[in-house]
């Protein structure tokens, strides 16, 4: 399972090849992590550079490079990190994708194959070129080197907001973040899963006591669409007693609209599920708590939002 330590030592291997991601103070008690600043758009940068790096140092990078398989952000992170390291890089995305992002990933210099509708079917079809190909496979959120990576954002808010907190609320697809944030932030704040209705494999696992297939639909398929949680994130979230939260679209579409209209903050519709615990009412602090809440990624087309 992973733990601090872990996050830590991928602290140490990343550090000066992410960005450190401001905090803005949004109300009293309330603040926005802005992880969507990141390299490439999200908090998966963080993760794919630590498993690249990870690999490399195990002797595990072979020249033929990476392969990944995303509904978009994950593949963007990859394709940053490949392209920041000097690797070839190939990702497998559905056909879904929304074209921003694969125009995206094609800038960043990867080959990109687009195989299926779901996520699941990428991931199947990445998996096969990997071993028929030799390259590193690069898991989107279901590893422990991406996890520990992504659970360096966990360490930064300690770091950056010294006077404390007592809840993150984390935006969930297939696990990876709230993983890496849970691991990092253990015994020094709780974590809130949020997931969208249409898109809930964390929830269903809680629910069923082990990972399951669920359905995957709605405006956040393309970053929240996974259809079976990680086990990883299971573990961990299980473990350290995380509380889950259910919004629906609507939901999801008006937090967006208001982080625009009241902090020109332009997120994806998947990221907005953490504000839309709060702004819904499926997640109401207690008095004199502390929240933070992460917005993770801003890979998306803002022209619905003016």
């Amino acid at each position: 399972m992973i733990g601090v330590g872990e996050v830590a030592a991928a602290d140490r291997r990343i550090r000066g090849r992410i960005r450190r991601t401001p905090v803005l103070a949004a109300a009293d008690d309330l603040w926005f992590k802005l992880e969507y600043l990141q390299h490439a758009g999200s908090f998966k940068t963080r993760g794919m550079m630590n498993q690249i790096l990870a690999g490399a140092e195990r002797g595990a990078l072979p020249s033929a490079g990476i392969v990944a398989a995303s509904g978009g952000n994950a593949g963007l992170a990859a394709a940053y990190a490949a392209r920041e390291l000097g690797v070839p890089a190939e990702v497998f995305v559905p056909l879904t994708a929304p074209p921003v992002k694969v125009a995206k990933l094609t800038k960043l210099g990867a080959r990109v194959i687009q195989v299926g509708n779901e996520y699941a079917e990428a991931y199947a079809a990445a998996v096969v070129h990997a071993d028929v190909t030799g390259a590193l496979f690069c898991h989107a959120y279901d590893d422990p080197d991406m996890v520990a990576g992504n659970g360096t954002v966990g360490l930064e808010l300690r770091e950056q907001l010294t006077e404390g907190f007592d809840t993150v609320l984390v935006a969930v697809g297939g696990g990876g973040l709230i993983a890496g944030v849970t691991a990092a932030l253990a015994g020094r704040a709780g974590v809130v899963a949020v997931e969208p209705v249409t898109c809930a494999s964390l929830h269903e696992a809680m629910a069923a006591g082990e990972t399951v297939d669920v359905p995957v639909s709605g405006v956040a398929a393309d970053s929240l669409g996974a259809r079976r949680a990680g086990r990883i994130a299971f573990e961990v979230t299980t473990a350290a007693g995380v509380r889950s939260v259910l919004v629906d679209d609507q939901a999801l579409v008006d937090a967006r609209r208001q982080l625009w209209e009241d902090y020109r903050i332009a997120i994806e519709h998947g990221t907005a599920a953490a504000h839309a615990a709060l702004t819904s009412g499926a997640y109401v602090p207690g008095p004199g708590e502390r929240v933070v809440v992460l917005l993770c990624g801003a890979n998306t087309n803002p022209a619905d939002l003016a």
